[in-house]
C-alpha cells in the first residue's frame, strides 16, 4: 500500500480482499459469458453490503473466509481506507457495466469490463492499487475535495 492510499485507521485481512477480488473476477468473466444483468445487479448489492459494514450477510465475503479457513491462509492486515476505495471504484466500474448493457452500448460495457478486469487483476497478483492511484493525482489537483 503506497503513501497516497486515504488512511481510515481500521484493519482488514489483505488476504480476504484478494479472494474477494477473485471472486469480482470471475463474477466480471460469467457475465461477459452470459451478459446475464443479474449477475451485476448481485454484485452490485454484494458490494454493497461490504462497503456500508454488513461483511457477514455478503456471499463472496463469507465464501472468502471460508476458503482462507480451509486453506489455512495467513492473516494479513492492512487499513482498510485503499480497499475501501477500491469498492467504491468497483461498485462504479459494476454500475457502468450494468447501464452499457441495459442501453445495448456493448462496445463501451466491454472497455469498461477490461478496465475494470485489469485493475482486479493488478490488485489480485500484485497488490496495486490503482484506485490509490487516482486518489493521489485527484489529491494533487483537487486538495481541498478530499480528505
Amino acid at each position: 500500500m503506497s503513501q497516497a492510499c486515504p488512511l481510515i485507521f481500521r484493519q482488514v485481512d489483505a488476504t480476504v480482499t484478494r479472494i474477494n477480488t477473485l471472486f469480482v473476477i470471475v463474477v466480471i468473466i460469467a457475465f461477459l459469458v452470459t451478459q446475464y444483468s443479474i449477475v451485476l445487479i448481485a454484485l452490485i448489492v454484494d458490494f454493497a453490503l461490504r462497503l456500508y459494514g454488513y461483511k457477514n450477510f455478503s456471499p463472496i465475503n463469507m465464501c472468502s473466509l471460508w476458503i482462507q479457513k480451509k486453506a489455512s491462509l495467513p492473516v494479513k492486515m492492512e487499513d482498510a481506507g485503499a480497499k475501501r476505495l477500491a469498492a467504491f471504484f468497483g461498485i462504479g466500474f459494476t454500475i457502468a457495466l450494468l447501464i452499457c448493457s441495459w442501453a445495448g452500448i456493448d462496445i463501451v460495457g466491454a472497455f469498461i469490463a477490461g478496465i475494470f478486469l485489469f485493475c482486479a487483476a493488478l490488485e489480485l497478483f500484485f497488490g496495486l492499487c490503482i484506485a490509490c492511484k487516482i486518489y493521489y493525482f485527484a489529491k494533487k489537483i483537487y486538495p481541498k475535495g478530499f480528505l
